[in-house]
């Protein structure tokens, strides 16, 4: 294939309408026909990244392979595509702002004035194309975060339409998703904010080729030509993305919207091929037929916003369906400690999140407490594995003031460290272990019989550690310490001896879940879940 195509993907009327899932199955159904496509977030926000971010600001960070903290969209896209993204999928506008005046203070302007146009919207420009320099992708599709009209967005939109300008006519077209909202008084959809949405656009010199437009309702023939003649588009390129039941059933609605055909039609690329959508379907099917249901218990402090463990859920839902199994989440308030036994009787599992910071963590202990003494099956995640460190420490080890570092400095069995080449860091943002490391499994551990194999790699996200000196005294008394890192003999893993499935991992599997490859500790986890629950 000649150069590469560029999809933009923006927003208008409101925020959260969907963009990333809308890319994301955009991408899903040209990935399907056989192209190689990739997706890319531009986030308007003047934080370096989202690593600093409270979850409540932002929902989850999301972490690449290669270590890269991002937006939760970056999850959506590898979810979908069961591609990999990197460093350059997530950009920022503090990362725009602080390459350009990096290169300012080297002098590599040559004296010139530093000006949003063209410093800014160059800089943005080729982050933009870094993706589509190689041979590695047929088409990138670029979601611009915020809302049309936004101050902090000009820049990445007057960017868009340098590009377009210099791409040429069929290598770029732009996308843009708005909202239809529909009035119960008049008992009717309106189409006027859409109208106000392209007009703002186009007032930036950009005309978008492809309305998607969010609705409760179905939109009828008169309000797509309305659409069409006032916002200067084909009446087949006003697209329907009607609320679905899952955002694994967009594809399929895209599909049947045609809103790839119109895409490829807009390129100037071959649509002559049916997308195969079979295995995505095989999933969806098992996610809608599932036979039973499951309740598990998340523990954790940010549960007011579900999007803080957005990869989680998902995991859920992936290792759910290849169970057979709706997974209904309990959601568990850490910071609540008086949680009674009748909350945690009805569970069938308990996982406990990843976090940051001593809120909440006396809460989690409890919940770990309780998995252990009831047999019932546990998944802890970076901190919660940390926090079943802790449990056991305190109550079968008797180290009654066992804690972690982060919690308690002064705390006399500190069972949790923070790793040497952190003590003297004086910066929080991009700090931590972060992205892909090795682990070794022992061959005759759980662990090593969920995966399969006694070599794996996973993402990280965390700065402290189980204390090595407390190893030989944790798995003395049944904690064992089954996968460690070749490198920095570090713990990864814990296991529970006598025990029917009691799991802690240092690292965060839920990144690496996918609708084609669900995560096998997920898959282990909801089976346990779903044999405890058949045995009560």
């Amino acid at each position: 294939m000649a150069d590469t195509k560029y999809i933009f993907v923006t927003g208008g009327v409101s925020s959260s309408l969907g963009k990333g899932i809308i890319a994301a199955s955009l991408a899903k159904l040209l990935q399907a026909r056989g192209y190689k496509v990739t997706i890319q977030k531009l986030d308007p926000y003047i934080n370096i990244d989202p690593g600093t971010l409270n979850p409540y600001e932002h929902g989850e960070c999301f972490v690449t392979e290669d270590g890269a903290e991002t937006d939760l969209d970056l999850g959506h896209y590898e979810r979908f595509l069961n591609v990999n993204t990197s460093q350059a999928n997530n950009v920022t506008t503090g990362k725009i702002y602080q390459s350009v005046i990096d290169k300012e203070r080297r002098g590599d302007f040559l004296g010139k004035t530093v000006q949003v146009i063209p410093h800014i919207t160059n800089e943005i420009k080729e982050r933009i194309q870094i993706l589509g320099r190689d041979d590695t992708y047929d088409i990138v599709i670029t979601e611009i975060g915020g809302t049309v009209g936004d101050i902090e967005s000009l820049p990445y939109i007057e960017a868009v339409r340098q590009l377009k300008w210099e791409l040429g006519e069929h290598n770029a077209l732009v996308i843009h998703l708005t909202l239809i909202p529909y009035l119960s008084a008049a008992k009717e959809l309106k189409t006027k904010p859409t109208q106000h949405s392209v007009k703002t656009l186009m007032e930036s010199g950009i005309s978008p080729e492809i309305l998607v437009c969010r609705t409760e309702h179905q939109i009828n023939d008169d309000i797509r030509n309305k659409l069409a003649l006032f916002c200067n588009v084909k009446k087949e390129a006003v697209i329907q993305s009607i609320d679905a039941e899952s955002i694994y059933d967009v594809p399929n609605l895209m599909a049947e919207e045609g809103l790839d055909t119109i895409a490829l039609r807009k390129l100037n690329l071959k649509d002559d091929v049916v997308p195969n959508l079979e295995k995505w379907n095989f999933f969806v099917n098992k996610l809608k037929n599932a036979t039973e249901e499951l309740s598990i218990g998340l523990v954790g402090k940010y549960v007011d916003l579900q999007d803080s463990y957005k990869s989680i859920l998902e995991s859920f839902i992936h290792a759910g369906a290849y169970n057979d199994v709706k997974v209904n989440v309990v959601w568990i308030n850490s910071e609540q400690e008086d949680h009674n036994e009748t909350i945690f009787h009805q569970l069938d599992g308990v996982l406990v999140a990843p976090g940051f910071g001593e809120r909440g963590v006396e809460g989690k202990i409890a919940a770990v407490e309780y998995a252990r003494t009831h047999d019932v099956p546990f998944l802890g995640i970076c901190l919660g594995l940390q926090m079943a460190v802790i449990e056991f420490s305190r109550h079968v080890l008797k180290l009654a003031e066992a804690n972690s570092e982060e919690m308690n400095p002064n705390t006399p069995h500190p069972v949790i460290g923070l790793m040497e080449d952190q003590k003297d860091l004086k910066q929080m943002g991009g700090t931590m272990r972060l992205g892909a490391w090795d682990c070794e499994l022992q061959p005759d551990s759980k662990l090593a019989e969920i995966y399969g194999t006694t070599q794996i790699s996973e993402r990280h996200r965390h700065r402290y550690e189980v204390n090595n000196a407390y190893v030989n005294d944790l798995e003395k008394h049944g904690m064992r310490c089954t996968g460690k890192n070749p490198q920095t003999g570090l713990v990864e893993t814990i296991e529970l001896e006598n025990h029917p499935w009691f799991v802690g991992v240092q690292f965060h599997p839920e990144y690496k879940s996918t609708v084609a490859t669900p995560h096998p500790l997920f898959l282990g986890f909801i089976e346990a879940a779903k044999t405890f629950r058949q045995k009560r």
